[in-house]
C-alpha cells in the first residue's frame, strides 16, 4: 500500500485510528516521514551513480577499439584493445611487480602485526596504553611527510631502486593499522583456551601458532587483503623509490598510457585498467568465505 492508498482511506470515512494503523503496518508514519526517506534514497542512489559512471565507462571503453572520453555502447564487442596491451613489457611484468610488492607486503605485516598485537592482548603491559595511542597516531600521518627523509635514508645506503627495502617500507607504512586490527581480533580470542593448552605444557608460541591463529582466521584474512588491495593501488612509493622501469609495479606504468603532448589511448588504457583490477577482485572473491567467518566462540569455554 502507497502513501496515497494510505491517505485515501480517510476519504472514504475510515477512522482515524485504522489509518495509523495502516501507516504503522506499512512503516508510513507520517507524510513528512515519507518523503524524508524519498529523499534520502534519492541522494544515496546519485551518489551511486557517481561510483557506477565510471565504472560503465571502463568497461565499454575498452571493447571500443576508437573509444573516447565520451564513449558509447559498442555494437560489437571488440578485443583489439585486449590483444594490444597483452604484452610482457605492458602488462605482465607490471602485475607480477605489483604482486611481488603487495603481496610481500602483506605476508610480512600479518607476521609483524601477529607477534607485535600478542603482548598487547595478552599482557598488562606498563606502557601499552601509550604504546596504543602512537598507533593510532601513526594511522593519521601522511606518508608524503616522511617520503623525503626516507629516499634520503635510501640515497645513503643505496638502497633506491632495491625492490625488497621498498617492501620492508611499505610493510613499515602498514603496519600501525595492521596492529591495531590484529589486536581487536586477538581479544576476541577467550584467553581460557590458551590456559588449557599452556597446562599442557604448550609455549606461548606454540598457543599462539596451533590455538589463537586458527581461530582469528576470518581476521587475518581481512588484514591480509587490506594490506594487499591498498598496497596493489600504491603509486607514490615505488614511483619515488624505484627508478628501473621493469621493477615499476602496474600502478605506475599505467601511466605511460599518458604522453607527454597529452594524446591518450583510452581503448587501450581502459583495457589494461580492466586487467589492472582482476587480481584485487579475484582476491576478495577467493576469500569471502573468510570474511563471512564470525568470531563467536560459544561452547567453546565451558562455564
Amino acid at each position: 500500500m502507497s502513501a496515497a492508498q494510505v491517505d485515501d482511506l480517510v476519504v472514504v470515512g475510515t477512522p482515524v485510528t485504522t489509518v495509523t494503523t495502516a501507516r504503522r503496518r506499512f512503516g508510513i508514519t507520517s507524510p513528512r516521514l515519507f518523503w524524508s526517506k524519498v529523499a534520502a534514497y534519492l541522494v544515496l542512489l546519485l551518489i551511486a551513480a557517481f561510483y557506477i559512471a565510471p565504472l560503465v565507462w571502463l568497461v565499454l571503453a575498452s571493447f571500443e577499439p576508437a573509444a573516447s572520453v565520451s564513449t558509447p555502447a559498442p555494437l560489437v564487442l571488440s578485443f583489439s584493445n585486449f590483444a594490444k596491451v597483452l604484452n610482457w613489457s605492458t602488462t605482465f611484468e607490471p602485475l607480477i611487480n605489483s604482486a611481488v610488492l603487495s603481496g610481500g607486503t602483506a605476508v610480512l605485516t600479518v607476521l609483524a602485526a601477529i607477534l607485535a598485537a600478542y603482548p598487547l592482548s595478552r599482557y598488562q603491559l606498563r606502557f601499552r596504553k601509550p604504546f596504543l595511542y602512537t598507533i593510532v597516531f601513526s594511522t593519521g600521518l601522511p606518508l608524503t611527510a616522511v617520503l623525503v627523509p626516507v629516499y634520503s635514508m635510501f640515497a645513503r645506503f643505496n638502497l633506491i631502486d632495491n625492490v625488497p627495502a621498498v617492501i620492508l617500507f611499505m610493510t613499515a607504512t602498514s603496519l600501525p593499522f595492521g596492529i591495531w586490527m590484529m589486536k581487536s581480533f586477538m581479544d576476541g580470542v577467550p584467553i581460557d583456551l590458551e590456559q588449557a593448552a599452556w597446562v599442557d605444557g604448550a609455549s606461548w608460541l606454540v598457543s599462539l601458532r596451533r590455538v589463537v591463529a586458527p581461530l582469528m582466521l576470518p581476521g587475518i584474512m581481512v588484514i591480509t587483503i587490506f594490506t594487499f588491495v591498498s598496497q596493489w593501488g600504491n603509486f607514490f612509493v615505488p614511483f619515488i623509490l624505484l627508478q628501473s622501469q621493469s621493477k615499476f609495479p602496474a600502478a605506475v606504468s599505467i601511466y605511460t598510457f599518458f604522453s607527454q603532448y597529452g594524446l591518450v589511448d583510452y581503448g587501450q588504457l581502459a583495457a589494461f585498467s580492466m586487467l589492472y583490477t582482476l587480481p584485487a577482485v579475484g582476491l576478495w572473491v577467493v576469500a569471502a568465505r573468510f570474511l563471512r567467518g564470525s568470531f563467536t566462540f560459544a561452547g567453546a569455554v565451558k562455564g
